[in-house]
C-alpha cells in the first residue's frame, strides 16, 4: 500500500511553537497485508503463490518542556510483524524481511517468528526558527528515506538540524549514523526467500549506515511562491557521493489552472578509484480538475556508463529493489527505473468514483537497454499497470489493487492481486 509520510521538515517543526500543559500523544495502526500471483507454475490464491502478513504499529510523543528560549519534545515507536501462523495455512511467503525462519520446519514450510523492534526513539529541541532532532527517528530526504509501501517501514539512527531564519527557505544538515534498512552499500546479505516486500533488517537490527556513517545537506527555497526548488548533497563515508537537484511549479500562476512542472536531476559517484558518475535526469507535466480527477506524465532517463550500476535510488535500501523519488516509479516493481542505461515513462490517473472509492491507474515502461546485461541480467524491458480502488470507512482504510507485471522474453509475466486493510487510532 501506498502511504503518504510526512515530510522530514513538517515532522521537525511539530511542537515548534508554545507547548500546551497536557499534550501527550499516543497514535498508531494494525494492517493486515495480503498478496496473491500466478507467476511461474504457481496459480493465483495458490498457497506456494501467495504471501500475507500483520503489522502493528505504536507511537507516543510528548512535550517534555517549554520556556521563553527553547522547547523539548521526544517521541517513541514501537512496531510488531506477526504471520498469526497464516504461513502455515494460506500462504507460502510473507512480506517483512524482519522476521526470522526458525529451525523447526513441517511439510507445510517453514515456521516463522513474530518480529519486534523500538522503530522510534528520539529527542527535539526548538529555539526560534531551528529545530534539532537526535535519536532513531524516520527520514524522507530524496536519497535516504524510510519506505512506507510494505508492512515494516525502514528508520535511522540520526542527529538533523533545520533552520528557517532565511525567508522562504528551509536549510537541513543531517548526520545518519546507522539504519535497519537492508542497505547493500556495506555489503549486507539479502533478506531469507520467504520475504516478499522486505525492507527492514531481521528483528529489527540496526547497524552502520554504508561503511562509517553518512552526512547531508539540503535547501529549499520557495521564494517565488509557485515554484518549489531544492538541492541536497550526500557524502557516504569511504562508499559514494551524490547530489539531488529539483523543481516543481505549479503553473497556474502562469494562466493554466491546474497545471504542475517538475523536473529532477541526480548524479551519484563511487569512492572507488576510477569510477564514472551514475545519473539521472526526469520531467514531469501534470493536470488536476478538484474532485473530478489528477494525471501526470513523465519521463526520465540514466546514463550507460556509471560505475555503481544505478541512480537516483533510495541508499538505505538494496539497490535492486529500493523504491525511489523519481517521477517515473513503478507501483510495484521498484529496482527498475533507477538501472543504468534505462528510458522510463510513468502515467499516472488518480480519481474519486462518484465518491464511491478512489480509483488509481499506474503504467510505467522501463526500456533498460544494457541493463538487461546487467544486476538485473535476464529481466529484459519491464511493463507495469496497476489498478486500486480504496475506500475508508472511519478508521478502517481498504485498498484492492492489481497488478500486471511483464519482464520481457527472458523474465515472463504475471498477474497479482493485492489487498491491504488498516486500522487507525
Amino acid at each position: 500500500m501506498k502511504f503518504t509520510k510526512m515530510s522530514l521538515v513538517a515532522a521537525l517543526l511539530i511542537g515548534s511553537s508554545a507547548f500546551a500543559l497536557d499534550n501527550v500523544k499516543v497514535s498508531g495502526d494494525a494492517d493486515l497485508y495480503y498478496s496473491t500471483t500466478d507467476a511461474g507454475s504457481n496459480t493465483m490464491f495458490d498457497k506456494d503463490a501467495s504471501a500475507a502478513d500483520t503489522a502493528v504499529n505504536l507511537n507516543l510523543t510528548a512535550d517534555l518542556f517549554a520556556n521563553d528560549l527553547v522547547s523539548v519534545s521526544a517521541g517513541a515507536g514501537y512496531s510488531v510483524l506477526s504471520t498469526l501462523g497464516l504461513e502455515q495455512n494460506l500462504v507460502s511467503s510473507v512480506w517483512g524481511g524482519s522476521h526470522a525462519i526458525t529451525g523447526n520446519t513441517s511439510s507445510r514450510g517453514a515456521y516463522v517468528n513474530t518480529a519486534s523492534w523500538m522503530n522510534e526513539a528520539w529527542l527535539a529541541a526548538t529555539t526560534g526558527k531551528t529545530t534539532a532532532k537526535v535519536g532513531r527517528m524516520a527520514l524522507d530526504t530524496p536519497l535516504a528515506f524510510t519506505e512506507t509501501w510494505s508492512a515494516e517501514e525502514n528508520t535511522f539512527e540520526a542527529a538533523v538540524l533545520v533552520n528557517q531564519d532565511i525567508p522562504n527557505t528551509t536549510l537541513v544538515g543531517a548526520y545518519v549514523g546507522n539504519g535497519n534498512g537492508t542497505e547493500n552499500l556495506a555489503g549486507r546479505p539479502a533478506q531469507g526467500p520467504v520475504a516478499t516486500a522486505a525492507v527492514v533488517n531481521q528483528d529489527g537490527a540496526f547497524d552502520t549506515y554504508g561503511k562509517s556513517g553518512a552526512y547531508a545537506a539540503g535547501i529549499i527555497n520557495n521564494s517565488y511562491a509557485p515554484l518549489t526548488a531544492q538541492a541536497w548533497y550526500y557524502d557516504v563515508v569511504q562508499v559514494a557521493t551524490a547530489y539531488w537537484l529539483q523543481a516543481d511549479l505549479d503553473a497556474s500562476s502562469l494562466g493554466v489552472k491546474g497545471l504542475t512542472l517538475g523536473a529532477q536531476y541526480c548524479g551519484m559517484d563511487s569512492a572507488a578509484s576510477g569510477s564514472k558518475t551514475d545519473s539521472v535526469y526526469a520531467l514531469r507535466v501534470g493536470y488536476e480538475m478538484k474532485d473530478m480527477f489528477a494525471a501526470s506524465v513523465a519521463y526520465s532517463q540514466t546514463n550507460d556508463d556509471g560505475t555503481i550500476g544505478y541512480a537516483g535510488f533510495n541508499t538505505a535500501t538494496a539497490a535492486g529493489t529500493a523504491q525511489s523519488k523519481l517521477y517515473t516509479e513503478a507501483w510495484w516493481n521498484y529496482g527498475h527505473v533507477t538501472l543504468s542505461d534505462t528510458t522510463a515513462y510513468n502515467v499516472t490517473v488518480t480519481s474519486p468514483v462518484e465518491g464511491l472509492f478512489d480509483l488509481g491507474l499506474y503504467y510505467t515502461y522501463a526500456d533498460q537497454g544494457k541493463a538487461k546485461d546487467a544486476a538485473m541480467a535476464g529481466a529484459g524491458d519491464v511493463t507495469e499497470f496497476t489498478a486500486t480502488a480504496g475506500k475508508s470507512f472511519g478508521p478502517l482504510d481498504l485498498t484492492a489493487a492489481y497488478i500486471y507485471s511483464d519482464f520481457g522474453k527472458a523474465g515472463g509475466s504475471n498477474n497479482t492481486v493485492q489487498v491491504y486493510a488498516s486500522v487507525n487510532f
